[in-house]
């Protein structure tokens, strides 16, 4: 359940630290190939399933910027800010694909807050999130993420 933000300037308060972490996440083949046919990339390590469960892989991957692509999804379910009328992806300032993610592996993130600023038309939130892989030491990836919040 996410924690709600009742308007913009509440979240201030909460600047370095959590805000919490989404639920687990299973990354199926299915979605690893269907991120390769929509992106065109059908590099071994993702679709071949037999090729990469002989490699030092020991089976195939998921595309990192497919785990990239699901940072919002499970920013979601951390968070919600009620006041405002829109919500975009603003960008990021930092991406690092730490652990591959294998077939069935499952995956969640960790939300944290770590800087919030007014714009012209709203705010811009600054957000931590370390995308866990169950059973590894290492997170699959960490990224500083970007969003931005019209007002309502």
């Amino acid at each position: 359940m996410p924690i709600v933000f009742e308007s913009p300037e509440s979240l201030s308060e909460h600047v370095g630290t959590s805000l919490g972490t989404s639920a687990w996440v299973t990354v199926s083949q299915a979605t690893i190939s269907a991120f390769a046919d929509v992106t065109h990339d059908h590099q071994w390590i993702h679709v071949d399933q037999e090729r990469a469960a002989a490699s030092s892989f020991g089976s195939t991957i998921a595309h990192g910027y497919l785990i990239l692509a699901m940072l919002p999804t499970m920013v979601s379910e951390v968070y919600e800010i009620q006041g405002v009328e829109s919500g975009i992806n603003y960008g990021a300032d930092r991406i690092r694909f730490l652990t591959p993610v294998p077939s069935g592996g499952r995956i969640r993130g960790e939300v944290s807050l770590t800087g919030v600023s007014p714009t012209a038309t709203g705010i811009q939130i600054n957000l931590s999130v370390t995308v866990e892989l169950e059973g590894s030491q290492k997170p699959a990836l960490v990224a500083d993420v970007i969003y931005r919040y019209g007002s309502a």
